[in-house]
């Protein structure tokens, strides 16, 4: 149950190609927000559990409107393992053959399975390349301007983009890393890749 879950939760959520230093960098921000968005992409997770680093890999297709947000999880097989669905009242994970789990939010239901929150809360604007800065400020990612620590502490990259020399570039891979005190937290680093929508 831990497997699809963790992959299901940070489903967002993106190994594209590295820009070389000495390159121009686009200063364009990324698209307006969106409240409706379908994205689909990969996602590897690495963490420690009981003291045992584990990593996880998987594919997500992501469904959000304004209100609802649908997240499936698929396994490198192409298997549908699990489906999350998160509404202003409530976050439910079904999975295959047994009994959907609900909570009042998916951080609540991932403290509830896991033991442990996930940054499942920021994952609606991080994949659209905005976020909430630690001094309270809305981040808007670029090529130029590429990291931020997020208010309740994570640390966010986007290392890759679609088109970065596009006029609004879009995000392909977002490496995110638990940030405490300043320091990066070894227990658990998210790397998120969005596939291109295919036009």
């Amino acid at each position: 149950m831990m497997r699809p879950l963790l992959i299901a939760l940070t489903a967002a959520t993106l190994a594209g190609c590295a820009v070389t230093p000495s390159a121009p960098r686009s200063t364009a921000a990324v698209a307006p927000y969106r409240d409706s968005v379908e994205l689909a992409g990969r996602i590897a997770i690495n963490y420690s559990r009981d003291g045992k680093k584990e990593s996880l890999n998987g594919k997500f297709v992501w469904q959000q409107s304004k209100a609802n947000t649908d997240v499936s999880l698929i396994s490198p097989t192409g298997q549908t393992v699990a489906v999350i669905n998160v509404t202003p009242s409530s976050a439910t994970l079904k999975e295959s053959g047994k009994q959907a789990l609900t909570a009042p939010d998916l951080d609540t239901l991932t403290q509830k399975t896991l033991g442990w929150t996930l940054p499942v809360s920021g994952l609606r604007d991080w994949l659209q390349g905005y976020a909430t800065a630690s001094d309270g400020k809305r981040f808007v990612a670029t090529p130029a301007n590429d990291n931020v620590i997020t208010r309740d502490g994570w640390k966010l990259e986007y290392v890759s983009w679609q088109d970065e020399n596009a006029a609004v570039p879009q995000p392909k891979r977002i490496d995110v890393t638990r940030i405490a005190l300043g320091q990066a937290v070894d227990d658990m680093a998210i790397r998120i890749v969005i596939d291109p929508v295919a036009q």
